[in-house]
């Protein structure tokens, strides 16, 4: 009786795991979808044809806006309205907070940010016998360097789930252990809190 409750509870357990992130998707999309076609349609009806809407009119005026705005900002004249209105919600106390994150985030998803990144590491932080993911993001300036015993490299801890925050460290090169794992699969891993779960390699660490 016992084995079989147990389970039981571990296939509910198991389903609901499954079953949670696809209704949870499904209900996100379903929410936008609505809200989008209901604000954008109704607009662009009133607009154009003030006596019909047809659904999903919406989502096909959200789509053309981005790409419109994608032509605008890989242009110099684009760009330079980009960085005007980046200044001015810059100036903005509470807008400015909420757009710098959002921006931040964006740009970690994209190629954009993940291209500064050399490689992914592990070194022991906040204290010896704890490690945890980084990126080495460049060499040290000679200036500090040569303060330095022995080579320093710059790496970047970000928190989780919240990657866009972290920590800036000059690390021992010799301290610094190289993971073969790729910016995307370790950035997974951290914001998912250690839930996700990257392709093993047996390999996959190697001691400097």
């Amino acid at each position: 009786m016992n084995s079989l409750r147990a389970s039981l509870k571990r296939y509910f357990l198991t389903g609901l795991l499954v079953i949670t992130p696809i209704w949870g998707t499904i209900l996100i999309l379903k929410t936008l979808f609505v809200t989008v076609d209901s604000i954008l349609g109704t607009a662009l009806a009133d607009l154009v044809l003030p006596d019909y809407y047809f659904p999903g009119l919406g989502i096909l005026a959200l789509v053309l806006l981005i790409l419109l705005a994608g032509v605008l900002a890989t242009n110099f004249l684009g760009r330079r309205m980009v960085s005007r209105w980046e200044e001015f919600l810059d100036r903005v106390p509470i807008v400015r907070g909420i757009y710098a994150t959002l921006k931040s985030m964006m740009d970690i998803l994209s190629f954009k940010q993940r291209e500064k990144y050399d490689k992914v590491v592990m070194i022991q932080f906040p204290k010896n016998g704890n490690y945890c993911l980084a990126f080495v993001t460049g060499e040290t300036r000679e200036e500090i360097q040569c303060l330095a015993p022995e080579p320093l490299v710059h790496v970047f801890v970000p928190t989780s789930p919240n990657p866009t925050s972290g920590y800036f460290l000059l690390v021992p090169e010799t301290e610094v252990v190289p993971v073969e794992m790729s910016v995307e699969e370790a950035m997974k891993l951290i914001v998912s809190g250690g839930f996700y779960s990257p392709p093993d390699k047996a390999s996959g660490i190697e001691i400097a």
